[in-house]
């Protein structure tokens, strides 16, 4: 299989020069996390652009200040083999597919788990290829907390649990962005100059105004933004069933529990497609 039989060619991206709002505003409308950069006017890629890279510099307003420009890309006849090795190589989850310099499609690990995988017979249990180590918290914990238990761990995805432990939601990168909102503060710093013991001198004074953008939360809690419809499988859940699931569910992730309904696990698009790999 090759990668023009799984891309996305119906893809959305932005154009240089650009701002932060316009991006925000589009990934919004559209659903997506991240989006090529292309040069004005045309379909020249020229970088890539995620939520986390608006979330990590809230003070940069031009994307091309904040897009990240060494880009890992794929061609329509590279095969499904190729690409997936790239993915997992440099830990991203989404590939531009470009042709003669320019934009042509996108291959994301989804669309790896829903054209590809989910059809393949890989019978292996799903705990081959789970993480062990998830952020999880209490589901009345306040989201900015919960924002910052998550990028410790350097995930995005956060498990919540209700007050007797057990599994009560998901929420990713994306719930959280969507309940951000960029602040401006403005702070005055002020500082004289004069000529000492001169009583005929002037003491002049220089004000320096500071502005500086932070991320501010609502006030609601991760019970009132998770997703409480979870999808679960067990550890002994074949890839091939487990990538079904994320297909027919329209998810990234899933929670794995063991034969006493206990969670252990996590297994996210991309981990599950390191079954290609091997």
């Amino acid at each position: 299989m090759l990668v023009k039989d799984i891309m996305s060619e119906d893809i959305h991206y932005i154009q240089v020069p650009g701002n932060r709002s316009n991006a925000m505003a589009l990934m919004s409308d559209k659903k997506v996390s991240g989006l090529p950069v292309v040069k004005h006017n045309t379909k020249k890629l020229v970088g890539m652009l995620t939520r986390s890279d608006l979330v990590k510099n809230p003070d940069e307003e031009q994307i091309a200040l904040i897009m990240t420009r060494n880009i890992i890309t794929a061609y329509p006849d590279d095969d499904l083999q190729s690409v997936t090795e790239k993915m997992l190589g440099n830990n991203i989850r989404r590939i531009p597919v470009i042709e003669n310099d320019e934009l042509v499609g996108l291959v994301t690990a989804s669309d790896i788990i829903n054209k590809a995988l989910w059809k393949m017979d890989i019978k292996e249990p799903a705990e081959n290829y789970m993480i062990k180590n998830i952020p999880t918290t209490w589901e009345r914990t306040p989201l900015n907390i919960a924002f910052e238990i998550m990028r410790y761990y350097n995930l995005k995805v956060l498990l919540s649990l209700n007050k007797d432990g057990k599994l009560s939601g998901i929420l990713t990168e994306t719930d959280f962005i969507e309940e951000i909102e960029i602040i401006s503060e403005r702070t005055i710093h002020n500082t004289s100059v004069g000529t000492e013991g001169d009583k005929w001198s002037w003491d002049s004074k220089n004000v320096l105004y500071v502005i500086k953008n932070h991320l501010k939360f609502s006030d609601k809690e991760v019970k009132d933004v998770a997703t409480t419809d979870l999808s679960i499988v067990t550890t002994k859940t074949s890839v091939k069933e487990c990538a079904n699931k994320m297909r027919q569910k329209s998810i990234d992730q899933i929670p794995i529990i063991d034969v006493e309904g206990e969670l252990v696990g996590l297994v996210r698009a991309t981990d599950l497609i390191r079954a290609i790999k091997d």
